[in-house]
């Protein structure tokens, strides 16, 4: 089995999907900005071939080379997990004839009004949307919609670029810092909690699902730099509060077409028991999402995705065992971290729940918490029972602080 595999270093995730391609047997050919010396190390072991590339970006140039290299050095699969790169893939394969989801199908998972369109009419709740290109466009689409309203890039990943407008003032304020936005969707604000639904699938049959909950939710948590997000997987995934949301992410999977892949889907339950899908991706969840649904079952996904991209199925899953939370940590003050407080006392009090520390050290000079939800790192931690995961979660947030100067 001989797979391409595009960025095989970037995002931080993606090295783990190559070592789980390796170790279910496939030959790794990675296709990459720049030389195999310049890969991170940890990857290089776990490629078999490397494709060097101008530029990942320039579309038409890396199709035009990945399909002249699959000409002279035949491959079985071509695969992206980075969402700037899934249509790119898809492309590929469609020129040189390799299984895999369609461009068409997978810009249903990238354009954002083109996905809630084909999910409506397949019969399920979607947030009322309009595609807009222009200021005018945007107005017109917002007395349709009323207020309060969502403002998104169309080809977005993420909260990035993303405002919720309350008044005709906050839409004023968010198309001044979207002017470089080319092409948005205008939306109904849904009200209630969020979800993601995440799956690994086998020619659209989900093999294994996961549930987990954004405490707060992402638009609150990327506003208030104060605030220490948590994303919380829900063990039981039986029980009626979330079942609903599992048979609309299993409606929106058939409704896109999804092939065998990663994917990530986010969703909203009301105060009234109604669900709303969200959003979805043909890959999976970053900010170490899949690292959490390997702790909830003690399982390796990177592995098992790459069993049913190769081979079309995955081994034998143990049950879940646990709510696994993952809290992102905010510095205090600007430039290195100084100090941290209230960490070890933790870490003495609960630290066989603790599955990693991955939290900035003193002299480490802090993120910016805009362009990265990981921000100034995060611990996973992990609990038979939900209260006491989010119990977990919340003293982490709340009585760990990182403070830099």
């Amino acid at each position: 089995m001989r797979v391409v595999f595009l960025a095989p270093a970037y995002p931080a995730e993606m090295p783990e999907f190559v070592r789980g391609l390796a170790q279910v047997g496939a030959h790794v050919i990675g296709v990459g900005e720049g030389p195999l010396s310049a890969v991170d190390p940890t990857v290089r072991p776990y490629l078999s071939e490397y494709l060097q590339v101008p530029r990942l970006f320039d579309e038409h140039n890396l199709v035009a080379r990945v399909v002249a290299y699959i000409h002279k050095h035949p491959v079985d699969r071509v695969e992206a997990l980075w969402e700037p790169l899934v249509i790119a893939a898809a492309r590929i394969r469609e020129a040189v004839g390799l299984p895999g989801m369609s461009a068409d199908t997978v810009r249903g998972f990238r354009d954002k009004q083109l996905m809630k369109e084909r999910v409506r009419a397949a019969g399920l709740r979607v947030p009322h949307s309009a595609r807009v290109r222009t200021e005018a466009e945007t107005w017109a689409a917002a007395e349709r919609i009323g207020f309060p309203l969502i403002l998104k890039p169309i080809a977005g990943a993420g909260s990035a670029d993303t405002h919720r407008c309350d008044s005709p003032a906050d839409l004023e304020k968010a198309l001044k810092t979207t002017r470089h936005v080319t092409e948005a969707s205008c939306e109904e604000f849904i009200d209630g909690e969020e979800f993601t639904y995440d799956t690994v699938c086998v020619e659209g049959r989900p093999v294994y699902e996961n549930v987990a909950q954004y405490l707060p939710r992402p638009l609150i948590a990327r506003t208030n730099e104060w605030i220490s997000p948590a994303i919380i997987t829900v063990r039981h995934l039986d029980q009626p509060a979330i079942r609903p949301g599992i048979e609309l992410g299993r409606g929106v999977l058939s409704a896109l077409g999804m092939g065998t892949g990663f994917t990530h889907m986010e969703w909203y339950k009301k105060s009234n028991g109604e669900v709303v899908f969200g959003e979805i991706g043909c890959r999976p969840g970053g900010a170490r999402l899949v690292d959490q649904m390997n702790y909830t079952s003690d399982i390796d996904l990177f592995v098992e995705w790459a069993r049913a991209v190769c081979w079309g199925h995955i081994a034998t899953l143990p049950p879940r065992q646990y709510n696994t939370a993952i809290i992102f940590k905010r510095a205090k003050g600007t430039g290195r971290i100084r100090h941290i407080t209230g960490l070890q006392q933790y870490l003495e009090r609960h630290g066989s729940a603790v599955m990693v520390d991955a939290l900035l050290r003193p002299g480490q000079h802090r993120r910016d918490w805009m362009q990265t939800l990981v921000s100034d790192g995060y611990l996973i931690v992990r609990h038979p029972e939900w209260r006491g995961a989010v119990a977990l979660a919340d003293e982490a947030a709340r009585h760990i602080a990182l403070f830099a100067e």
